[in-house]
C-alpha cells in the first residue's frame, strides 16, 4: 500500500517565526510528529512518504503515487486540511483523517469528503480502521470511546521520512495529559487528566535515532505538560543527564510545563542539567480572581512574579503565555499583562484573544448560556477575534489586546526587555553556568554568518535603535557571556514579531468592521484604531 501521509500548512501566527526562518536558510520551525508516529503504528509491508506542505507542496507525482492519503492536524490548520481533503477526493484518492482537528470536529471533515475518521490517539484507533481496509470497507469512523493508551508501547516516530534539513528545531514526546483543570484548555479532553508517560529507555532510544541520522541541535519536548507527572519526569531527566554527557550535549532541549515547575528545585536542577534552554508557561493573566474563575487553580500556589524568578534565576528561559478575555475580566486586562511582561522582563510573551475550543468546560459553558457565535467554532490563531460573545465589549477586548501586542513589540521595548531578562537569566548559577549544547543557526545565530550580518544591519544600523542594541550587546557579553548566542537570537526573533503585529492588527480591525456591518452591536465607532 503507498500510503502517503500530508502535514497541512500552517498560516501566519505567533509561533510561525517566517522572517527568522528564512534568514537562516529553514522551511518550518518544527516536523508533524504525530504523522510521522502514525507512520511507525502502519504496517510493515505498507510503503510510506510524509509530505509537510510547510515545507512544500505535494507534487503530481506524489498524488499519481499515492493509494491512499492520511491526514491530520490541529485546528489552526482547518482551512488548508480542508483544501487537502478536496483535492484527494478530486484524484479519486481515499482519505484517511485524524489529529486534534478530526477528533474535535469530526463532522466538518467528514462534510468535506474524508472517508476514514480515525479519531482519538492511533495507537487505540489506527488497528480497527487497517482492519476494516482489509475487509474492504470504503469508510468508517473509529474512536477510542474514551479509553487511552499506554505510551509505553507507542513505537518511535520515523524520523528518517522527514526532510531534516528544512527544520528548525525536532520534536519528541514524553507524556500526553494534564492533571489540571483549566477550563479553555482541549488538552485533558483530547489526553486526559492522569498524565501519561515513556519509559526513560524510550526516549533515550528515541535520542538515539536523532543522534544516529545526524541531527545536531534543538529538539522540542512537544508535552502540554512535561512536569505533568514529576516523579516520573525526574527519573526520565536523571538518564537523559548522563546519556547528554556520553554524547557531548548534542542536543538542546525546549519544552512546555505548568508555572509550579518553579516549586520544585530538584526539578529545575536536573532540566538544567540536561540542557534545557527555554519552556512555555501558561501565567494567562495577572489577575487572581480571572484565575480563579478559570480554574486555573495552579497559577495561585504561588506568587506569579516568584514563579518566573525562580525558573529565569535556575538558568531556563521563560516563554510565557497570555490571555485576555476571561469572563468577568476588568477593563484594563491588556495593560495588566504587558506590566507584568515588562515588570518580569520577559521577551517573549504570547498574548491571545480567549478562544472557546469544541469539548472544553468553557465550550460546554458557553453553549448553554447561548453566547457561542455562530460565524465560527475556533481558529486557534491569534488574528481571529473571540468566537464567543465575553462579558465586555468585544471591542474593548480587541482593542486592549492589540494594543499590548503592538507595545510589548515596539523595538525599543522589546529589546530594553530582553537585555533586562538575560542580565538575570541564570543569575544564582552565574558562577557555574548551565552546559552549553549545540544549537542549530536558529538558536545560535552566531552560527549563521548571513543571519547575523542581517541582524546587525538591521538592529545595530538601520533603526533607530541602533545605540540602545550595541550597548546591550556588548552588556550581555560582559556579564553573562555563556547566553551570548541564545541572546542575540532573542533580539532577532523581533523580526518576526514586528510583522505579526501588524498582521495582527489589519485583520482584527477587519473583522470588526464586517461585525459592525452586520450586527446592531458593537457600533461601528468601536473598531480598533491603533497608530503605526
Amino acid at each position: 500500500m503507498h500510503s502517503l501521509l500530508i502535514s497541512p500548512r500552517f498560516p501566519p501566527t505567533f509561533w510561525s517565526y517566517e522572517a527568522i526562518l528564512k534568514l537562516v536558510g529553514k522551511k518550518a520551525l518544527m516536523p508533524p510528529l504525530g504523522l510521522i508516529t502514525v507512520a511507525a503504528l502502519l504496517p510493515g509491508d505498507w510503503e510510506c512518504r510524509v509530505v509537510d506542505c510547510n515545507v512544500r507542496p505535494v507534487t503530481d507525482a506524489e498524488w499519481a503515487w499515492a493509494d491512499i492519503v492520511l491526514l491530520s492536524g490541529m485546528i489552526v490548520q482547518k482551512p488548508h486540511m480542508l483544501e487537502l481533503v478536496g483535492e484527494a477526493k478530486r484524484r479519486h484518492k481515499p482519505v484517511v483523517v485524524g489529529g486534534p482537528y478530526a477528533t474535535a470536529l469530526p463532522d466538518e471533515l467528514r462534510k468535506a469528503g474524508a472517508d476514514f475518521l480515525v479519531l482519538d490517539e492511533a495507537e487505540l484507533t489506527l488497528q480497527p480502521f487497517l482492519e476494516a481496509l482489509a475487509r474492504g470497507a470504503t469508510g468508517g469512523t473509529f474512536t477510542a470511546n474514551g479509553a487511552k493508551p499506554d505510551v509505553t508501547t507507542t513505537p518511535a516516530p520515523r524520523f528518517e521520512l522527514l526532510e531534516l534539513a528544512a527544520y528548525d528545531s525536532m520534536s519528541i514526546q514524553f507524556s500526553r495529559g494534564c492533571p489540571f483543570l483549566c477550563e479553555f484548555c482541549d488538552i485533558i479532553v483530547l489526553y486526559g487528566r492522569r498524565p501519561r508517560t515513556k519509559k526513560p529507555a524510550q526516549m533515550l532510544a528515541e535520542m538515539d535515532l536523532l543522534y544516529q541520522i545526524g541531527w545536531r541541535g534543538t529538539i522540542f519536548i512537544v508535552d502540554d505538560n512535561f512536569v505533568g507527572n514529576r516523579q516520573a519526569a525526574k527519573e526520565m531527566l536523571r538518564e537523559l543527564v548522563n546519556w547528554q554527557s556520553a554524547h557531548g550535549f548534542p542536543f538542546r532541549l525546549d519544552t512546555e510545563a505548568s508555572i509550579d515547575l518553579a516549586q520544585d528545585a530538584e526539578l529545575l536542577d536536573l532540566m538544567v542539567a540536561s540542557g534545557f534552554g527555554s519552556v512555555f508557561v501558561g501565567i494567562e493573566t495577572p489577575d487572581a480572581e480571572s484565575l480563579q474563575r478559570t480554574l486555573k487553580h495552579q497559577n495561585l500556589r504561588q506568587p506569579l512574579d516568584e514563579a518566573v524568578e525562580a525558573i529565569t534565576g535556575s538558568g531556563i528561559r521563560v516563554m510565557a503565555g497570555f490571555i485576555i478575555g476571561f469572563d468577568g475580566e476588568a477593563t484594563g486586562a491588556g495593560a495588566r499583562i504587558e506590566e507584568f511582561a515588562e515588570r518580569n522582563s520577559i521577551p517573549t510573551a504570547f498574548v491571545s484573544m480567549l478562544q472557546a475550543l469544541p469539548g472544553t468546560a468553557l465550550w460546554d459553558r458557553l453553549s448553554r448560556e447561548g453566547r457561542l457565535r455562530a460565524t465560527t467554532t475556533a481558529s486557534g490563531n491569534q488574528t481571529f477575534l473571540t468566537n464567543f460573545a465575553p462579558t465586555r465589549p468585544i471591542s474593548q477586548v480587541a482593542r486592549e489586546f492589540v494594543e499590548a501586542f503592538e507595545r510589548l513589540y515596539e523595538p525599543r521595548a522589546y529589546l530594553d526587555r530582553t537585555w533586562r531578562y538575560f542580565l538575570a537569566l541564570g543569575a544564582k548559577r552565574r558562577v557555574a553556568p548551565p552546559v552549553r549544547t549545540a544549537a542549530t543557526p536558529f538558536r545560535d545565530v552566531l552560527r549563521s554568518a548571513p543571519a547575523l550580518i542581517r541582524i546587525f544591519w538591521r538592529q545595530g544600523l538601520a533603526r533607530n535603535t541602533r545605540w540602545r542594541f550595541w550597548h546591550h550587546l556588548v552588556s550581555i557579553a560582559r556579564h553573562n557571556s555563556g547566553a551570548l548566542s541564545d541572546y542575540v537570537t532573542t533580539c532577532a526573533l523581533s523580526e518576526h514579531f514586528l510583522v505579526f503585529r501588524q498582521l495582527v492588527r489589519r485583520d482584527l480591525d477587519a473583522q470588526l468592521m464586517k461585525m459592525c456591518a452586520s450586527e446592531v452591536s458593537p457600533a461601528p465607532s468601536s473598531q480598533v484604531v491603533v497608530a503605526p
